[in-house]
């Protein structure tokens, strides 16, 4: 078989619509807009979901659940990843350098997943039991770093004169 012969099956490629050639061509004068309205004028645009002024789908929809703006996101790595790189002390910052992530988001979590096999010395926002467990058995140290949370600013009341 060769790749330059291939063609789509009959009836499946159609001639490009040509608007505005002409009455003849049976897309002439309005080019297919219609009478007025505005779809009719020129640089129309709309937003995307926009139903005619009916209320959109995504906002007919109900919400589910709770989402908490407050919710922190961490950035995971395992113990089997901090096993396969070179040097004994890690920290967020040593992390990202290294390019193992590109992202550290809300902080660094380390997970339990894999084995460590050498002592290392790790500082991240959050460890699970199991990750802590298996760093210490290795004769390792594990160490929390606090997240400073900004405190919420505002606006204080003036008394009225």
């Amino acid at each position: 078989m060769d790749l330059s012969q291939l063609k789509p099956p009959a009836g499946q490629t159609r001639n490009k619509k040509r608007i505005g050639r002409g009455m003849g061509s049976g897309h002439g004068k309005t080019s297919g807009r219609g009478m007025k309205g505005q779809h009719a004028i020129s640089g129309f645009s709309q937003k995307r979901g926009f139903e005619g002024g009916q209320m959109p789908l995504h906002r007919r929809m109900p919400k589910r659940g709770f989402n908490n703006i407050f919710r922190k996101e961490y950035a995971v790595l395992n113990v089997s990843r901090l096993n396969d790189l070179p040097g004994d002390s890690f920290s967020p910052e040593i992390i990202e350098q290294t390019a193992v992530l590109k992202n550290l988001k809300d902080g660094l979590k380390i997970l339990g997943n894999g084995e460590i096999t050498r002592p290392i010395h790790v500082k991240a926002h959050a460890f699970t039991e199991q990750a802590a467990a298996k760093i210490k058995a290795a004769g390792g140290t594990v160490e929390v770093i606090e997240v400073v949370v900004a405190p919420i600013k505002r606006a204080k009341k003036t008394p009225r004169a």
